[in-house]
């Protein structure tokens, strides 16, 4: 029997990495974004709307199982606590957190049903360490591992299982509009930013989405059938230093 994965923020970056390895691994994957992409079953979804995910996952769920939830839709934001808006502090809540929140809540009481389900939260290294001009980012990761952890603790006895994914600097359009950003405000070459950036890593590289999606895959899987509330750091040993 094909397997279901229901992912957030699955058009681009990691997310879509993710959504093209679990379907080479014979899932169907429905992807809940904004952005329209012709990789997996899309669903057109702002993930800030509770109501909107709900229809969308009780929908899905009454015609399949839903074996595995990666909330993965997220947002970047660079600043230090002064220079965040409220505005700004409430958007990167909304999409990283209330999206995971909203996902979450909707997908467990199908997973209850069915006994079973894999969750995993797309948190950061930054749910571990703190990092300059990183004040509502960082809030954000950080919250969605305790969410991991929590959710892991209240249903492991309906054996669903839930982990958060930890990654560090990472090549995705997320990346390079950072890069983008930070170069734009301070005049610095980007290519040699971007080498910075590599040599900052024990590894002397950024990491790939792929090799992300291997982590999740590896975690949706029975392989893992014995890890849950746990963070899972993929980040070239950065957080090791």
């Amino acid at each position: 029997m094909t397997k279901v994965c229901v992912i957030t923020g699955g058009s681009s970056g990691i997310g879509l990495s993710i959504v093209k390895l679990f379907i080479e691994n014979n899932y169907r994957v429905f992807n809940l974004d904004l952005t329209p992409s012709s990789t997996g079953d899309f669903c057109q979804c702002d993930v800030t709307d509770v109501t909107q995910v709900r229809n969308i996952i009780d929908h899905i769920a009454s015609e399949h199982t839903i074996d595995v939830l990666v909330s993965n839709a997220g947002i970047h934001f660079s600043a230090n606590i002064e220079n965040t808006s409220e505005e700004a502090l409430e958007k990167v809540f909304n999409i990283n957190v209330k999206g995971a929140y909203a996902a979450i809540k909707s997908v467990l009481p199908h997973m209850k049903t069915q006994h079973s389900g894999s969750i995993i939260l797309m948190a950061s290294d930054q749910a571990l360490i703190a990092k300059h001009n990183s004040f509502a980012y960082n809030l954000s990761k950080a919250a969605l591992a305790s969410i991991a952890k929590t959710t892991a603790l209240d249903y492991a006895s309906f054996n669903i299982r839930a982990n958060a994914v930890c990654p560090g600097t990472i090549e995705t359009p997320l990346y390079h509009n950072a890069i983008n950003n930070y170069c734009d405000k301070s005049g610095a070459d980007k290519t040699q930013v971007h080498a910075e950036e590599a040599a900052l890593q024990p590894l002397n590289r950024l990491g790939q989405p792929e090799e992300v999606a291997e982590l999740v895959l590896f975690l949706a899987s029975d392989n893992a059938k014995f890890i849950t509330g746990s963070l899972q750091v993929i980040d070239g040993g950065y957080t090791a230093q």
